[in-house]
């Protein structure tokens, strides 16, 4: 078996990526592209777990800047990260991989209830680990639940998917001289901010010395390099 550089990973979706090219609600053919890409590293032997956003479904954040009331609008939230796990369960179970979606929030009739030794355990059984509704608590983002969920999972690094190939100094969307960082640590993240997380999440994993590595979801066998030590996107760790 090929040699891993890491035995157990949190893996951080956005919502947004699940929409594909509609830009909003659940593609199934993309679930299924990206689902297979989470197999192939499964296969390496790789523990995986996943946080997921739920943008492509509700914005807590943007509707709340419109009247809503803020810890009302982040449940509606936490709900779409909970449709989002269910979607991304059922095509990685129909690819033969065992998985078990946990949720912050107690909905028994759909998921489990996030129990962290319980957590432990499934993953130690070779089953993915899909946790859903965030942290359960609203004013926290799914970036910050997902570098809570990874150290109280022992992961051994978080790893950002995103639709551009690393972190950058400026939007490499918007901007064709933007240029892109393969290495940066969490202080320059932080006074440059950065989008790789939100503050509360990159403080989180300077604290816990857990390593970031940021890359695009959408090249194909990324997922599997980046387990394997590839050079790939970018990596944000300590000094």
């Amino acid at each position: 078996m090929e040699k891993l550089r890491y035995g157990r990973v949190m893996l951080k979706l956005s919502g947004e990526a699940l929409a594909g090219e509609q830009g909003f609600g659940i593609e199934p053919a993309t679930i299924q592209s990206i689902c297979r890409e989470l197999v192939e590293a499964a296969t390496l032997g790789v523990q995986l777990s996943l946080v997921i956003g739920g943008g492509n479904i509700f914005r807590g954040v943007s509707v709340s800047s419109k009247g809503m009331d803020r810890a009302s609008a982040d449940y509606m939230g936490m709900l779409a990260t909970v449709m989002n796990a269910l979607a991304v369960q059922d095509a990685l179970e129909k690819l033969g991989v065992t998985t078990r979606v946990m949720t912050a929030i107690d909905m028994k009739e759909v998921a489990e209830p996030y129990i962290r030794r319980r957590a432990i355990r499934h993953l130690e059984k070779g089953r993915v680990v899909i946790c859903a509704a965030g942290t359960g608590i609203p004013y926290f983002t799914t970036d910050t639940a997902a570098a809570l969920r990874a150290m109280e999972l022992k992961c051994e690094a978080i790893l950002k998917a995103t639709r551009v190939n690393g972190v950058y100094d400026k939007d490499p969307e918007k901007h064709s001289d933007a240029v892109m960082f393969s290495r940066l640590t969490y202080i320059d993240v932080l006074q440059r901010r950065l989008k790789v997380m939100d503050s509360a999440a990159i403080s989180l994993c300077m604290d816990n010395k857990l390593p970031i590595g940021v890359f695009n979801l959408f090249v194909p066998g990324n997922i599997k390099r980046v387990v394997m030590g590839e050079e790939v996107g970018t990596i944000v760790q300590g000094e």
